[in-house]
């Protein structure tokens, strides 16, 4: 416990007086260097959740959740009807998928090509997206929905013609020659991913395993998920149910790029978290000089009975509330900015003309921010951990001061 003198007394030391001006100083320093490495850290953490959370979000809308490949067999019906599937699925479609060649004004570019029937297609989460252009309904033979990237890459708008080439070849006199199918553009999506936009492509379902020589047994199940963020547990009750096909989630096709954002936040967290640490550090010199300076307060402290217990709590109290307090300061600070950040943006590049996150490298319109009670939390704890252990040498050393040695000096 800590008793009504003690409390006086340290209030006492934290007001610094005019002679103790260059300690009152590095006190400012010590608050302003842990509040701004608090700040930062919730800053950066809150940016690289929102930039996370806005990859998965872009990728799951793409993709589908779960995907069921066979083996060359046809999907049973009974497992789709299954009780336990339906009550975690949204969706349950088939497609199929092939690599091809579009030819367009004599430039030639590689393509995936997806199938989906006209009525899954337009169930799908990009088509209704508000950013989706043309017939959501119109995926009937021949026809195609192209990427955004695509269309301004190939010059293509809604209307125009492009041909397609399969690697499946034709019999002809002249040996085996590659499918060539003219397609008719339909609809242009935009999911907000370059890479998926420049690349991707949908058709018609009959019209690909005909363009490619599939057979119905070669088509995939596509599963939507409820909650596509509990993957883990969903997969797993598809994969007892789909016991003889492959089962794989939108989060294993993408796990390497997941794990490296995921050990580069830790990496950022470890790297910032040194300027809290530095800043701690002035604590420590702020509290050694306010012994130094205090030495004739505290000889006569002792000199009045007071316990070198109590002398210790004065002073590690000092060093706690000033952590305690610029952690406090840091937070609202960090906070405020996260939930502002996209306006901050905004006003520096109108305000210096310059373009900060473009769109083009980064994949999105705008400066992501998620604020996560449980990071605030930790990086509060950690700052108030590193300042506690900062504290206690000083505190240490002041109790350690003889009052005869102290007052002979004075």
């Amino acid at each position: 416990m800590i008793s009504t003198l003690e409390k006086e007394i340290t209030f006492r030391f934290l007001k610094a007086r005019k002679k103790d001006g260059f300690l009152n100083v590095i006190s400012i320093f010590s608050f302003i260097g842990i509040s701004l490495g608090v700040a930062v850290l919730i800053i950066v953490m809150s940016v690289m959740n929102g930039f996370r959370t806005e990859l998965i979000n872009k990728i799951v809308g793409f993709n589908s959740h779960i995907t069921v490949k066979t083996y060359g067999n046809l999907i049973d019906a009974n497992k789709i009807n299954k009780k336990n599937l339906k009550l975690i699925t949204e969706n349950i479609i088939f497609s199929n998928s092939g690599e091809a060649i579009i030819l367009k004004n004599d430039t030639s570019k590689g393509i995936v090509l997806r199938g989906y029937k006209p009525d899954d297609f337009s169930s799908l989460e990009i088509v209704k997206n508000e950013k989706f252009k043309g017939n959501k309904d119109q995926l009937n033979r021949n026809f195609i929905s192209i990427g955004n990237e695509l269309s301004f890459s190939l010059n293509l708008k809604i209307g125009d013609e492009l041909i397609l080439l399969s690697p499946s070849g034709v019999e002809t006199i002249i040996g085996s020659m590659p499918k060539q199918k003219t397609f008719l553009v339909a609809s242009i999506y935009n999911s907000g991913l370059v890479e998926f936009d420049n690349n991707i492509a949908f058709i018609n379902l009959n019209t690909l395993e005909d363009f490619f020589d599939y057979k119905p047994e070669d088509r995939n199940l596509e599963i939507y998920l409820k909650n596509p963020n509990k993957i883990e547990q969903q997969k797993f009750i598809v994969q007892e149910i789909f016991s003889e096909e492959f089962v794989f989630s939108w989060a294993d096709i993408n796990s390497s790029l997941f794990s490296a954002l995921k050990v580069e936040r830790n990496v950022m967290f470890i790297i910032l978290s040194l300027i809290i640490i530095v800043a701690a550090f002035n604590i420590i010199s702020g509290l050694t000089i306010l012994v130094k300076n205090k030495t004739r307060d505290i000889a006569i402290l002792k000199s009045m009975g007071v316990l070198n217990k109590s002398i210790i709590k004065i002073f590690f109290l000092i060093g706690v509330i000033i952590g305690t307090s610029a952690t406090i300061f840091g937070i609202f600070l960090g906070v405020t900015f996260s939930l502002y950040i996209e306006n901050f943006r905004q006003f520096l590049s109108s305000t210096f003309n310059i373009s900060l996150f473009p769109e083009e490298i980064y994949f999105l319109s705008k400066m992501p921010s998620e604020i996560n009670p449980t990071s605030i939390f930790l990086i509060s704890i950690c700052s108030i951990i590193i300042t506690i252990i900062v504290s206690i040498f000083p505190a240490f050393k002041a109790a350690k001061l003889d009052p005869i040695k102290s007052l002979k000096y004075e």
